[in-house]
């Protein structure tokens, strides 16, 4: 609806939210590590935390291994630390892998040893539980950023006023569209708070131009052998591919009517399953 309405005034949903950034800081974000995904050990993700950091990024998030030994993922904290912690800022996601309390303390104190930016959704509970975020955020320093799986304004308002989180979550995709993305924002915004916006695309890049409280851009599920989490179906330019960062380390805000994109309808087209019509009776 925010798209079909710049469209019909003629101006980017950017404006329609009181846009005020062209471009946006970004941060590479891997996919989980494993076997065939180029990320397999510790040290594969220093090197690819050097070469995104040659084109230009200057944050980079890991999703470490799913339902693996919390000590490797510790190791790796640490070594990306020691490497290029002088040079980028570094997040840890573990997506609620880490099975117990005490595996997400012992990651959290790596964290804290490697000065990392922030510790992201660490425990196998979704980042539902207020108090268990709260207790870890007193027995660790590195900021926690709990969300991912809390859906809309009034539940999110709920973890912060817990205490379960240091950064806020949102996303246009989940919580509600980008008017719900935008009512979280502005409570964060209210508490003094940071919000980060989930994952990439033209309505998070909107969103974001429009919110002075936020950081990161979120380059999303990118490894060695690079990836695209919002797909190739564009004809106006428009990417979230790895590559395609500018040389400051930011991407552009779409400034076209709505959105600011073009699909290629006949690339969408070939890729469909099913078609459904909903007809109103006039």
């Amino acid at each position: 609806m925010w798209d079909l309405a710049g469209k019909r005034l003629g101006c980017s949903v950017s404006e329609l939210l009181g846009g005020s950034r062209g471009r946006l800081p970004a941060y590479a974000s891997t996919w989980h590590g494993g076997e065939g995904g180029g990320l397999d050990q510790p040290e594969h993700y220093v090197a690819f935390a050097q070469e995104c950091f040659e084109m230009g990024y200057r944050a980079f998030k890991v999703h470490g291994w799913k339902d693996h030994d919390p000590a490797i993922e510790a190791r790796n904290v640490r070594l990306l630390g020691k490497s290029l912690g002088d040079k980028m800022r570094f997040m840890l996601d573990p997506g609620c892998y880490l099975r117990t309390f005490a595996d997400a303390l012992d990651v959290g104190r790596a964290c804290d040893d490697a000065n990392f930016y922030w510790y992201e959704d660490p425990m196998g509970e979704g980042g539902l539980s207020a108090h268990a975020h709260r207790r870890l955020r007193e027995m660790i320093r590195t900021p926690l950023l709990i969300g991912e799986h809390v859906r809309g304004p009034e539940a999110m308002a709920n973890l912060i006023l817990a205490d379960g989180t240091d950064f806020v979550r949102a996303d246009p995709d989940f919580d509600m569209g980008i008017t719900g993305a935008m009512k979280i924002a502005h409570l964060a915004e209210a508490l003094g708070l940071d919000v980060e916006l989930h994952a990439p695309g033209p309505a998070q890049r909107a969103c974001m131009s429009a919110i002075r409280n936020s950081n990161y851009y979120e380059l999303s599920m990118v490894g060695p052998s690079r990836g695209c989490f919002t797909g190739d179906f564009y004809v106006c330019g428009y990417s979230d591919k790895l590559d395609d960062v500018g040389p400051d380390g930011c991407f552009p805000v779409p400034t076209g009517p709505g959105l600011g994109v073009k699909y290629d309808w006949d690339y969408i087209e070939r890729q469909t399953l099913e078609t459904y019509e909903h007809r109103l009776d006039k």
